[in-house]
C-alpha cells in the first residue's frame, strides 16, 4: 500500500541536484525484515536512485539498523546476504544473538528480594493495618526484570558491523546525516542521536537504545539517563528529514492493522478475538501506530507542501504478516519476499502517477522489472564477491573517486 503526496510547488532549482531523505520506522525483527524487502525492491526497480547515497536518514527501532547500514554504504544486496541467504563474506548473522536471556538483569532484580521481603514482613507484623495486598504488589514490582532479553550482545554485533570495511560507528564521520531516535524513559522526550549534542554516542549504542522495546529489552543507560524504543513518541519520525530542506521523502512503515473482513479463512482470521490476548494486543498496537502516523503525515502535508512524500506500507488484508510472530527470525525470508512483491506491485500499479513525480528527481521506474510477476527477491543477487577487508576498503575509495569524477563531468541540469 502506497501513500503519496505530490508537492504543490517544487522549490528546487532545475540546476540543483535533488535532495532525498529516507525515514524507516520500527516493528520488531519481522518489521525490519519487511522493510529490507521493500528497500530491496526500490533498489532494483528505480533507476537513478541509490539508497546508499541519499542526503539524510532517520531510523527508529529495528529501522534504525537499516538506516545506519545504508548511511554506512552497506547496500540492500549485502543485507539480503546477511539476513536471508546467509552467504555474506562480511557479516555472519546468528538469530540467537538477539534472543539471549537478560541473566544479569534477572540477577540484579532478584538480589533485592531479601530486603523487600524483610521490609514487608516487618510492616505486616508491626503495622498490620497498613499492610495491603496492593502495597505488596507495588513493593515487589521492582523484582520484575525490565526486559526478557539482553541487548548488550546486539550492541556488540552492531559495533563489529560498523567498524569494518571502511564503515564507521561515528555519526560525525558519515557522508550524510544520520539520525537514530530513542525516548528518554524518565521524561518521555524523544532524543535524536546524531544531532548536535548527541552525535558523539556510537551508532551501535544509539541503535541499541532505539530498539529497546519495553518488556523485550531493558532500557539503555547513557549519561545517567535511560532510553527505550523511539516508536513510543512517533511511528516514523519523518519530520527529522523533512525539516532538512529535502525535495523527496521516502518512508517505510511495516506495521498496519489487519482487515479481517477482506480475508476469507478460519474463525481466527475473521474474528481476531478468537485468537486471544496476543491477537487483540497486536491489532491494538498496530492500529495505534498507524493512526498516529496518519495524523503525522496529514500534518506533514500541511507543513511541507512543497516536498514530495512517498510512504510504503503492507496491505491491510495480508494475514500472513499479521499472524507471523513479530519476534521470530525463522520467517525472515518469507517476510522479505512478501514486502518485495508488495512494493513492486505498488510501483507497477501507481506507475502513471509515480513516473512524473520521480522523474522530477532524476529517477525512472524500470517497467520491465516491476511488471515481472515471477520475479523473486533472490533473482537480483549476484554471487558474493570474495573481498577481504583491505580490498573492500580499496573498492570503497575507488567508488568515491569515480563518483567525484562523474559529478564534475556532468553538465549543469
Amino acid at each position: 500500500m502506497l501513500s503519496l503526496h505530490s508537492a504543490r510547488k517544487r522549490a528546487r532549482k532545475s540546476s540543483a541536484e535533488p535532495r532525498i531523505g529516507l525515514a524507516v520506522a520500527g516493528g520488531g525483527p519481522i518489521g525490519g525484515m519487511y522493510e529490507l524487502g521493500a528497500l530491496r525492491a526500490m533498489d532494483e526497480a528505480l533507476d537513478g536512485f541509490d539508497l546508499t547515497r541519499l542526503d539524510c536518514y532517520v531510523g527508529v527501532s529495528s529501522g534504525a539498523f537499516l538506516a545506519a547500514a545504508l548511511a554506512n554504504r552497506m547496500g540492500t544486496e549485502e543485507m539480503c546476504r546477511i539476513f536471508i541467504t546467509g552467504d555474506s563474506n562480511d557479516v555472519q548473522f546468528r538469530p540467537e544473538t538477539f534472543l539471549r536471556p537478560a541473566i544479569f538483569e534477572y540477577l540484579r532484580r532478584a538480589s533485592s528480594l531479601p530486603r523487600l521481603a524483610t521490609q514487608w514482613w516487618r510492616e505486616a507484623l508491626f503495622s498490620p493495618g497498613d499492610a495491603r495486598w496492593s502495597d505488596l504488589v507495588a513493593s515487589f514490582g521492582g523484582l520484575v526484570p525490565t526486559g526478557l532479553f539482553d541487548n548488550a550482545a546486539i550492541e556488540h554485533f552492531l559495533r563489529e558491523v560498523f567498524t569494518r570495511r571502511g564503515r564507521s560507528n561515528d555519526f560525525r564521520k558519515l557522508a550524510a546525516p544520520l539520525f537514530v531516535v530513542a525516548v528518554d524513559l524518565d521524561s518521555g522526550d524523544a532524543v535524536r542521536f546524531g544531532a548536535q549534542g548527541w552525535d558523539d554516542v556510537p551508532i551501535s549504542t544509539a541503535v541499541q537504545a532505539s530498539a529497546a522495546l519495553p518488556g523485550l529489552y531493558p532500557p539503555v543507560e547513557l549519561r545517567g539517563r535511560h532510553f527505550v524504543d523511539g516508536a513510543l513518541r512517533r511511528t516514523m519520525h519523518a519530520s527529522v528529514v523533512l525539516e532538512r530542506g529535502i525535495d523527496l521523502m521516502i518512508g517505510i512503515n511495516p506495521l498496519v492493522p489487519f482487515n479481517s473482513q477482506r480475508t476469507p479463512g478460519s474463525d481466527v482470521a475473521r474474528h481476531l478475538a478468537s485468537g486471544g490476548l496476543p491477537a487483540v494486543l497486536s491489532q491494538t498496537f498496530r492500529t495505534l501506530l498507524q493512526s498516529r502516523m496518519q495524523v503525522g503525515l496529514a500534518r506533514y502535508r500541511q507543513q511541507y507542501p512543497d516536498i514530495d512524500q512517498l510512504v510504503f506500507e503492507p496491505n491491510a488484508e495480508d494475514g500472513e504478516l499479521f499472524f507471523t510472530n513479530a519476534f521470530s527470525f525463522s520467517a525472515r525470508r518469507r517476510i522479505c519476499e512478501i514486502a518485495y512483491r508488495n512494493t513492486m506491485a505498488d510501483l507497477h500499479r501507481r506507475a502513471d502517477v509515480l513516473a512524473p513525480l520521480l522523474a522530477a528527481h532524476g529517477i525512472r521506474i524500470r517497467t520491465d522489472v516491476v511488471a515481472d510477476e515471477n520475479r523473486s527477491i533472490l533473482d537480483g543477487l549476484a554471487r558474493p564477491a570474495r573481498d577481504t577487508d583491505t580490498t573492500a576498503r580499496l573498492k570503497r575509495a575507488l567508488d568515491d573517486v569515480e563518483r567525484i569524477v562523474e559529478s564534475r563531468r556532468q553538465p549543469p541540469r
